[in-house]
């Protein structure tokens, strides 16, 4: 079977961050007791995280199916993973060596969880509601000894300590498997023997999870934490105190059970009270105000906190891990229960990201007001996020940026009604028409434009966050907005929509409306503005298969005009179009999987290559890098690609997201990619040293190279405007 490595083409990329997560129950969380690593899934990589080192490493799975169980075996050896999808397969992984070294395939429809028996023999799976089979497999020798269905559907389940029993819960189901007394035979699957647990008045709860200490605990939703004897039997309850409970871990001597609005509460082992854990962040927090600990305490009196969905308690290191439905996730030291610390924490987009940009490359006469290597992610949980990834900014004391993440610096909330009761109503990503769906930032790095689901655009000041217009200038979804970079003419925005229509504003005269398009048939898929031998020109592309190069002059009344040049029409949708630096070529990415090049001045088609390796889906975005050397594209089959633009030559291919990638950019670094998805992650992948210096290279021939590629070991805190009252707890003052 293929390793970890096999995803990529010659060792041109690896994955270098993950900054997201796709947890939602405690399926989906592990820890490994043996080095406190915790595992969890985003999208189809499994991140294994170190919380003592800040570090990363990855399994991918290259079925391409998203994962929605992680288990470690008891020495922390090897991995479980269930999938969903069609055929879903349970997997087994050597976590040394990132490589999969079982594969069982007799689910149909998902897997809800997986679980390695104490004895580490045996893997149980549990199917989804639309498989409802519980199965054990040998692992080991790679054979599955043990099915039986489930009448009812299954939310979670614990392996006793000795292994001999295992228990799954859900909604009216709570039952004890017994492996102990199965008769497990070579080559032969056999019924898996259980026994119903008796709730006697408890029967119509819904179990939401299932753990087992010293006995067997389970939670309902409803918020009792029962015990069960050793008759099946439920012995003894007792009431958290929350309007919902989500999730449970027991240990030696506590339990832990998260609950609705971030309470997360402490029982002993005989179900007594003994503490409620700090909250974590409140909803709509601004992290940039928060550069020390002594700001959690400040926050108002009507606060909500997102809810525990995900709780694992490391009884050997004394940790607790947590995941809440905003997709954020803490790390608790609880060796005092009674003073529980932060060992580390991170707040990643709790709904799919929809556009990213990169902050401007720095020039010497340039004073930005974003850390160099920035860059910002919009997305459909109605924010827009400013990351940094900068090494030499996060291990300094002096430079650590907030309290909650280390390479979040900024979370602008554009509709905080909106954000707020999606993340506490537990809704659909999708629901409803919010969300913001693209971003451009102006070539000054000052201003950055937004457009959302609804029509809306709105300009915020980078310097201090704050929003300058709201514009409501579509009637449909906007898909783009752009900036021109022109050494002629005014500074102008587009914005193109579903609506078919093209608004270009004058970004000097507060963003008026200059112009309307209405050209196209369909909807505006991109928009560039390019600028040759004096003459400025306007590109756009549609979903009605055709391409218009327009040309923008002055009128007799000295009014700036963008007028219909030429009109190429094709066979394909067009979903994203680029410009090469030299601004002579433009790249488009098509409905076949095809890049198709065109000369600007001629307009005339001048090569055309395969943009994918797969044989389905369509190209969703390209883009060039700065030196015009290499093209990165993503495809609806959740891959992305590098190839060298000339020749069409695929460098590398990359997979790892679970759903649709909506953007990739180059770093102005020439070091990195940052590729953004509908599953809410964000994958920042490295490239080889090669291709750096190749990038280069070409530049310095070219003049144009940035200054943070020359100056690498510049002190960058102190080469961007930190006057802003916004970005004092994150400034490096000398």
């Amino acid at each position: 079977m293929p390793g970890a490595g096999a995803f990529l083409q010659i060792g041109k990329v690896s994955l270098e961050r993950v900054l997201g997560l796709t947890v939602s129950t405690n399926a989906t969380l592990t820890c490994d007791l043996n080095t406190g690593t915790i595992a969890y899934p985003a999208g189809c990589v499994v991140v294994i995280f170190d919380p003592r080192s800040n570090k990363q490493s990855y399994i991918f799975n290259t079925s391409r199916k998203t994962i929605t169980a992680v288990a470690f075996s008891h020495d922390g050896k090897h991995l479980a993973t269930g999938e969903s999808g069609n055929q879903p397969a349970v997997r087994v992984w050597d976590v040394a060596e990132k490589t999969q070294v079982a594969e069982f395939n007799r689910h149909k429809f998902g897997i809800v969880c997986v679980k390695f028996s104490p004895t580490e023999n045996y893997v149980v799976s549990i199917g989804s509601e639309h498989d409802m089979m519980v199965n054990v497999w040998n692992w080991k020798k790679k054979i599955q000894v043990a099915s039986n269905k489930i009448i009812s559907k299954v939310n979670s389940m614990a392996f006793s300590k000795d292994g001999s029993v295992f228990v799954t819960v859900g909604h009216r189901h709570v039952k004890f498997w017994y492996l102990k007394d199965t008769k497990l035979k070579i080559n032969q699957v056999v019924p898996l023997q259980g026994s119903s647990g008796i709730l006697r008045s408890h029967l119509n709860n819904f179990y939401c999870d299932v753990s087992c200490g010293h006995t067997v605990y389970a939670i309902t939703q409803s918020g009792l934490l029962c015990q069960f004897n050793e008759k099946r039997e439920l012995d003894k309850f007792v009431e958290v105190q929350a309007t919902a409970a989500y999730c449970i871990s027991a240990g030696k001597d506590h339990i832990f059970v998260g609950c609705a609005d971030g309470v997360i509460r402490i029982f002993d082992a005989n179900l007594q009270y003994v503490a409620t854990m700090p909250h974590p962040h409140w909803l709509g927090v601004d992290v940039a105000l928060h550069p020390s600990h002594s700001h959690l305490n400040f926050q108002t009196e009507d606060a909500r906190f997102p809810d525990t969905v995900a709780i694992s308690y490391d009884d050997v290191h004394r940790k607790v891990t947590c995941v809440y439905n905003d997709h954020s996730l803490y790390v608790w030291d609880v060796h005092d229960v009674m003073k529980i610390s932060k060992i580390c924490s991170f707040l990643y987009h709790s709904n799919g990201i929809w556009g990213s940009e990169v902050y401007p490359g720095i020039t010497e006469d340039m004073k930005p007001v974003l850390p160099s290597g920035s860059f910002i992610t919009c997305s459909s949980d109605d924010t827009i996020r400013i990351w940094n990834l900068d090494p030499h900014m996060m291990e300094t004391e002096s430079s650590k940026r907030n309290v909650y993440s280390n390479e979040l610096l900024k979370i602008v909330y554009v509709d905080p009604t909106h954000t707020f009761l999606k993340n506490v109503s537990r809704k659909p990503a999708d629901e409803g028409k919010s969300g913001i769906r693209c971003i451009g930032i102006s070539p000054d790095g000052r201003h950055l434009a937004s457009g959302d689901r609804i029509g809306n655009i709105r300009v915020h000041d980078l310097r201090n966050m704050e929003e300058i217009i709201k514009i409501e200038a579509h009637d449909q979804e906007i898909l783009c907005v752009h900036y021109s970079n022109l050494t002629a003419g005014p500074k102008l925005m587009a914005s193109g929509s579903r609506d078919r229509l093209i608004h270009v504003f004058d970004v000097d005269q507060s963003y008026n409306l200059m112009q309307t398009l209405a050209d196209h048939s369909s909807s505006v898929t991109a928009i560039k503005f390019t600028e040759n031998d004096e003459q400025i020109k306007m590109l756009s592309s549609s979903a009605d298969k055709s391409v218009l190069f327009r040309e923008a002059h002055k009128s007799p009344e000295s009014q700036f005009e963008i007028s219909k040049q030429q009109h190429v029409v094709g066979t394909n949708t067009l979903y994203d179009i680029d410009i090469e630096p030299t601004q002579k070529h433009m790249a488009t990415a098509c409905q076949d999987r095809n890049i198709r090049v065109y000369n600007i001045e001629t307009v005339k088609q001048i090569q055309c290559y395969k943009g994918a390796v797969g044989i389905k889906g369509v190209l969703l975005k390209l883009q060039l890098d700065p030196s015009g050397q290499y093209v990165v594209t993503c495809c609806s089959d959740k891959s992305l690609c590098l190839l060298d633009f000339k020749s069409g030559e695929i460098l590398a291919t990359m997979i790892g997201h679970s759903e649709q990638i909506n953007g990739v950019k180059f770093m102005p670094d020439l070091k990195r990619l940052v590729s953004v998805s509908s599953d809410g992650c964000i994958f920042v992948w490295r490239l080889s040293p090669e291709l750096t210096e190749s990038m280069r290279g070409r530049l310095e021939e070219m003049g144009r190279l940035p200054y943070e590629a020359i100056n690498t070991e510049i002190n960058r805190w102190e080469n961007f405007s930190c006057d802003s009252k916004l970005y004092r707890g994150i400034c490096r003052i000398s």
